[in-house]
């Protein structure tokens, strides 16, 4: 069967992130959204996304297709029933549509010619922003199920303080001594290769992507996830950052998501709570204004290839698109375009042409290569978001 992941209705609700990667490509918990259908599907898949993104992430449509809600994550009830799908069905949780069979294209889909089945077991939906980091402890709770099942840990080094050691587990290669783990109130994953510096404090949930490192000394709180080849210092609270991204040094980060190729200046930090102790506004890019989240901590949100200096101060709830490099003393407003160069005093336009220059540099240290479909897409961006810059 052939399987394709489609963004679905709350792909605008996902901005900045979803500006980059398709909204199956979003990390919450140890895996992407894709990861986890894969895993779970036995198979590859494919995405029905954005035009301007289809090159980088193509669809394979065949004869038979289940196409799946990506805003959905699976378990395994889920998917012995997507398996099960025959012509013309589909499956319902109320009124959003979580996968169906079909034989024709996409855009032929009228969901009256279908036979309906009711999904009413909980299951992860990820349809806002801040539910990437309000729901990663249930999605590291799952996925450390998915991924722990039937194998056996690396051996816990013996220098290595832990609690409750039966809910850790170390992937082949990973490096750890001295440090402290607290696998009571949730899971605690450590990838392959990944490392943790001697005199960290790590309190689950918390999931360390392959190739990660936590810094000398680091304080971290679940649930956290840090993803492949990031690296994180000084004190982060219930973080996801999607991997490539760095807050490497003493600082702040709290209730925040972090995109690819992001990087936090030495003692950054946000605020994550209003002195009001008031509900949390968001910039969306929907309404073009701020929504309410229903949330008392929120911190800061951050597209790709995002970056800031030393000392950098966000306030609550604060949005930064792609491409963005913030400097300065004072706050920043809570949201910064895309392409913005600036702080407190005011935002430039940041041009293409020298964004480009830095990411070329910046993915070129990971020996990855910027291609001209990433500078496609950036472009994109810049030409999408010009309405919300002022100069």
């Amino acid at each position: 069967m052939n399987y394709i992941l489609f963004d679905g209705p709350s792909r605008n609700n996902l901005l900045p992130f979803t500006f980059t990667r398709p909204v199956a490509d979003i990390r919450v918990g140890i895996l992407t959204i894709r990861e986890k259908w894969e895993n779970y599907l036995g198979a590859t898949t494919t995405t029905v996304t954005e035009d301007y993104l289809s090159e980088k992430f193509p669809m394979v449509e065949m004869d038979q297709n289940v196409m799946i809600n990506a805003s959905f994550c699976p378990n395994a009830e889920l998917v012995e029933l997507i398996k099960n799908l025959k012509e013309n069905q589909a499956i319902f949780s109320g009124e959003d549509v979580i996968a169906f069979y079909t034989l024709d294209t996409q855009e032929d889909i009228n969901f009256d010619d279908f036979k309906a089945i009711e999904f009413d077991t909980h299951i992860l939906k990820i349809e806002h922003t801040w539910d990437i980091f309000s729901k990663n402890g249930e999605a590291i709770q799952n996925d450390f199920a998915l991924l722990t099942e039937g194998r056996k840990s690396q051996a816990i080094p013996k220098s290595v303080n832990t609690i409750n050691p039966k809910n850790i587990f170390i992937e082949e290669g990973a490096k750890l001594e001295f440090v402290t783990l607290n696998a009571s109130s949730g899971p605690i994953y450590i990838g392959k290769d990944a490392e943790i510096m001697e005199g960290s404090i790590i309190r689950g949930p918390f999931a360390l992507c392959e190739h990660a490192t936590v810094k000398l000394g680091a304080k971290i709180y679940g649930p956290t996830t840090v993803g492949p080849h990031s690296k994180v210092g000084g004190e982060v609270n219930n973080s996801v950052l999607f991997g490539y991204s760095n807050k490497g040094h003493d600082g702040f980060l709290g209730n925040s998501v972090l995109g690819e190729w992001c990087n936090l200046g030495a003692d950054t930090n946000n605020s994550n709570l209003k002195n009001n102790y008031a509900e949390v506004r968001l910039w969306d890019y929907n309404t073009e204004s701020f929504a309410r989240t229903g949330l008392q901590f929120c911190g800061l949100m951050m597209g790709d290839h995002s970056k800031c200096g030393i000392n950098t101060m966000f306030n609550t709830g604060t949005v930064v698109g792609v491409s963005a490099n913030i400097f300065g003393s004072g706050f920043p407003r809570n949201f910064v375009p895309s392409f913005s160069w600036g702080g407190s005093a005011g935002f430039t336009t940041y041009l293409t042409k020298k964004a480009f220059e830095v990411a070329k540099i910046v993915m070129s240290r990971r020996d990855i290569e910027f291609t001209e479909q990433d500078a496609a897409i950036l472009e994109h961006v810049f030409e999408d978001t010009k309405k919300f810059r002022r100069d």
